[in-house]
């Protein structure tokens, strides 16, 4: 089964591009510029597929091996190529202390709040 993103990127032959207008379904209405698009939606139409299955699949390699008809070592060989594709998506944590601080400024909580929840 193809799609037109599967004809999208074989026509970028896989290089990296921008949208630059975006218009809501239906309407008339449209947002115009110079956006990038997310990560995930910069694998190629295969890579998807795979990471959509293995969510879909709960993360089940064993099933991934029977809906691709793939080994084992294939599934985490694939996985570990499309991981590595987005590596330089960051994933930070915040420390509840930075999250009261944070609260403190935007004034949801008083001082005394703050400090209660810093002890």
């Amino acid at each position: 089964m193809t799609s037109g993103w599967d004809e999208l990127t074989g026509l970028t032959g896989g290089k990296t591009f921008t949208i630059n207008r975006v218009q809501v379904k239906d309407t008339d209405i449209a947002i115009e510029g110079n956006f990038e698009l997310p990560p995930l939606a910069q694998l190629s139409y295969n890579d998807q597929v795979f990471v959509a299955m293995f969510v879909r699949f709960h993360g089940s390699i064993k099933q991934m091996e029977e809906a691709f008809g793939i080994s084992y070592p294939t599934v985490k060989a694939r996985l570990k190529k499309i991981a590595e594709k987005l590596a330089f998506v960051e994933i930070t944590t915040v420390s509840s202390r930075e999250v009261v601080l944070d609260q403190l400024e935007r004034g949801e909580i008083t001082a005394d709040e703050a400090a209660e929840r810093l002890i």
